[in-house]
């Protein structure tokens, strides 16, 4: 079974109710106005995309990353966006969504056509993209992993404490409040909190209010409830495709036959996960809420987006050296004025290994180290 047959396969298992590919996919309207906030993520994602290719060109002698994916300096208001937007559309539904970077051995590298082809119409480069050992989409997110996570860590483990130590002090303190028959299920309530049970736990606040102790500990269930919500809150960091995404990548993969994967960028590391993964994950209803998530994306237009925690990807990149970042200011039609952030430099420090086997480069291919 080749790759694009073992993708088709793992679609059947997908639930219809999170990515339907027997549907159509829903046309995008075309954006009229781009903000400052906007074309700052669009120029960390470049920035991103570009860490990546110059990691990899740098690193290997065998295989050279070529720039792939439908891009374009317009932006939403100026001229000649709309035809542009329009040509992007028409190509997903043709071959699907281009990658961001295409790897190539060095022995397939055409340089002719040079280490950037995103502007070549896609008929005239199709064998040369099916050579091609892997694609790869490149996500940006403007978090330091390690911080974040040492930070959700003593933020869990705080709230915890303080929602352990509030259940003890109202069974201490109040439970002959309780103990009337119309409050007696809050004891209940409260003897099944425990920390394994803190990140299910779910309980309506008492409004109670008609004497002084009953207000006393109404208060302290409601600051129980707040400790709760915050340990319920998503504590990863992750790799984002969006659900849009799934099925012009599926239709890229059917297209090309040449395998895909998600490299998330942070800015002290990079992990990444094939889009085969992807799949068997949220392929299996038991991972949701452990392992991935789906989210209106607030920061992408609200789109519905899967967020799967990027330790269950592979550390492409253990270190980064931050860019250099500096304000720009542009002029848009009428004399409206934005002003976004662009970045520059910065290195990624490859882990080879895990790159060779997250893109199951084999023994024996390229010079002794294979990469």
């Amino acid at each position: 079974m080749n790759y694009y047959d073992r993708i088709r396969e793992l679609t059947k298992s997908v639930p219809v109710t999170l990515v339907d590919f027997n549907v159509e996919r829903d046309k995008a309207r075309t954006p009229t106005q781009a903000s400052s906030n906007f074309i700052t993520n669009k120029e960390q994602g470049d920035w991103a995309e570009n860490l990546v290719t110059r990691a990899i060109n740098e690193t290997s002698t065998n295989f050279i990353a070529v720039k792939y994916g439908k891009s374009d300096d317009l932006v939403a208001g100026e001229d000649g966006f709309d035809d542009f937007y329009q040509e992007f559309q028409n190509e997903l539904d043709t071959i699907g969504k281009r990658p961001d970077l295409l790897i190539f051995h060095k022995n397939d590298f055409d340089s002719n056509l040079g280490f950037d082809i995103s502007q070549i119409p896609h008929n005239q480069i199709t064998e040369y993209v099916r050579k091609a050992v892997a694609g790869i989409e490149v996500r940006s997110s403007a978090f330091l992993i390690d911080r974040y996570e040492m930070t959700m860590q003593a933020k869990t483990e705080r709230f915890t404490q303080i929602a352990l130590q509030i259940k003890e002090i109202i069974l201490s303190d109040f439970l002959d409040v309780l103990q009337h028959p119309s409050r007696q299920s809050y004891i209940d309530i409260l003897h099944g909190i425990t920390e394994k049970t803190l990140n299910i736990t779910d309980f309506r606040v008492p409004s109670w209010s008609s004497s002084d102790r009953l207000i006393q500990v109404k208060d302290l269930f409601r600051q129980i409830k707040t400790a709760i919500k915050e340990i319920q809150k998503r504590d990863y960091l992750s790799i984002t495709p969006k659900v849009e995404d799934i099925k012009v990548v599926y239709k890229w993969i059917e297209t090309f036959n040449v395998p895909h994967y998600y490299f998330q960028v942070f800015f002290d590391k990079v992990y990444g996960i094939s889009f085969e993964q992807i799949l068997k994950i949220i392929s299996d209803p038991d991972n949701e809420g452990v392992i991935f998530s789906v989210e209106a994306d607030t920061k992408n237009q609200n789109k519905t987006t899967i967020k799967i925690n990027s330790k269950s990807g592979t550390p492409i990149a253990s270190k980064i050296d931050e860019p250099i970042h500096e304000s720009v200011r542009k002029e848009m039609d009428r004399g409206r004025l934005l002003f976004y952030v662009t970045f520059k430099g910065g290195t990624a420090y490859l882990d080879v290994e895990n790159l060779k086997n997250i893109l199951e480069i084999k023994m024996g291919e390229g010079s002794p180290n294979n990469f």
